[in-house]
């Protein structure tokens, strides 16, 4: 598998039909899922490589429904509405990486849209010397009352074994 696949309306690439197929079914495969779509102008001076991708107030997070492309045209529904969308596309660069597909419009040369899957964001929970049980069942319990937060964490007896190790080898406090 290629990591770029690039598809330019009029090319005379001999692969440019087939990167418009592969990209068509990336895009298809998208039905029904969460995608974030992220636009951003492309910057005079230092073109894409200064593009700042970081959350911004307009991006948005949706389902998307019949994702298709037909000719240039990338075709598309919201979940929570019956009105299709669409864009002519000037170019299309799929990311088989990460999962991205970078379009350009072709009414807005200076813009480039990031349609992805919405990077998994952990929640990282912080406890200061926390109470600490192990109950049945290799179940660890952590909580911390201030807080009023408890975690429990089913244990295999492999990561029982691990956590004992790693107990071991940490230094005395």
């Amino acid at each position: 598998m290629q990591l770029k696949i690039v598809w330019q309306s009029g090319s005379n690439n001999p692969e440019n039909a087939d990167n418009l197929d592969n990209i068509s079914q990336w895009w298809a495969n998208l039905n029904g899922k969460e995608i974030s779509w992220v636009e951003r102008l492309i910057p005079q001076i230092g073109g894409q490589s200064e593009i700042h991708w970081q959350p911004q107030r307009f991006d948005e997070t949706f389902v998307i429904v019949t994702p298709e492309i037909r000719d240039d045209t990338l075709i598309w529904h919201k979940s929570d509405s019956p009105v299709e969308r669409n864009t002519i596309v000037e170019k299309l660069e799929l990311d088989n990486l990460q999962q991205q597909l970078y379009v350009y419009p072709q009414l807005e040369s200076e813009v480039v849209i990031r349609i992805g899957i919405p990077e998994v964001k952990y929640q990282t929970l912080e406890f200061d010397n926390p109470e600490i049980a192990l109950g049945g069942n290799n179940i660890l319990l952590l909580w911390d009352a201030d807080q009023e937060l408890e975690v429990k964490i089913a244990l295999s007896n492999e990561n029982i074994v691990k956590l004992k190790e790693l107990l071991a080898d940490s230094p005395p406090q």
